[in-house]
């Protein structure tokens, strides 16, 4: 049995079943953690998010931006248009998939094997209780009745620092925002969504919200993607980085995680054609 974490796929089903095919994946044995966004941008979104819901438990996924801007897509949002969701918002399965989207996590931890994963960051007031508690309070609403409401307050910069006393739709976004686009903040938190580039681009006073020394999450074990341009050289502080820029002709990455040791973990990688 094996267990391993996935960078971002977003549609690259060619590449993820070649990088299967390299671990040796073993659906009746195995395990798979996707760090999310599944789906955008490739050329096999539909096909993707298909095979690894068919996956059943031997697949764990959480929540990516490009996976809630498609369930926004559908309930009729038009902040945002990709081209390559139209496959899945015109199959014959469309709300069969929507709904197995909707049921994903915001963060998956597992204290057997000492992981956490998340999709972008975590602010640095929450510890690993808060963040349980945020996420499940928005999985609760993508899951609830409340839901088509919060497709269409979903989007936004603001509020960009955590407050305990934050209420409603900004603190829905908040929460929304840290788990599934966050790379940049101030010591105290504060986010930056315009920085998107490699460590050192970033506007004066911001930094990874990994590489924060007082953020109370640093004892977590945490693989995450969403940050491409990381290049997938990011194993410090206890976080690992996944995403390394398939999409864009970089590779797949995966890690294994229930094997322990004290140097750096060997990452396996595919490489990807540009999309």
């Amino acid at each position: 049995m094996a267990t391993y974490a996935i960078g971002d796929i977003q549609g690259c089903l060619d590449d993820l079943n070649a990088l299967l095919e390299k671990i040796h994946f073993n659906p009746k044995k195995d395990t798979l953690w996707f760090a999310g966004d599944l789906v955008n941008r490739g050329d096999k979104s539909l096909e993707t998010l298909r095979f690894i819901k068919n996956l059943g438990a031997s697949a764990i996924s959480v929540l990516g931006n490009h996976d809630l801007t498609l369930l926004a897509l559908a309930q009729g949002n038009k902040k945002v248009r990709y081209h390559t969701l139209d496959d899945i918002l015109n199959a014959p399965d469309r709300e069969e998939l929507l709904l197995w989207l909707r049921h994903r996590p915001l963060l998956h931890h597992d204290a057997t094997l000492g992981y956490t994963m998340i999709h972008a960051g975590l602010p640095p007031q929450w510890d690993l209780a808060l963040a349980q508690q945020c996420a499940h309070e928005v999985e609760q609403v993508l899951q609830g009745s409340q839901y088509p409401d919060f497709m269409a307050n979903m989007f936004g910069d603001q509020p960009k620092k955590w407050q305990a006393s934050l209420t409603g739709w900004d603190r829905l976004r908040f929460i929304t925002n840290s788990f599934t686009r966050m790379r940049y903040c101030k010591p105290k938190g504060k986010l930056n969504f315009k920085d998107k580039g490699p460590i050192g681009s970033q506007k004066k006073g911001y930094k990874p919200w990994f590489s924060l020394s007082k953020r109370k999450n640093k004892d977590l074990n945490i693989v995450f993607g969403h940050w491409s341009t990381l290049f997938g050289d990011t194993q410090q502080n206890n976080v690992h980085a996944l995403d390394t820029g398939c999409l864009w002709g970089g590779s797949l990455t995966a890690m294994r995680l229930d094997k322990t040791s004290n140097k750096q973990t060997k990452l396996i990688t595919v490489n990807c054609k540009k999309y």
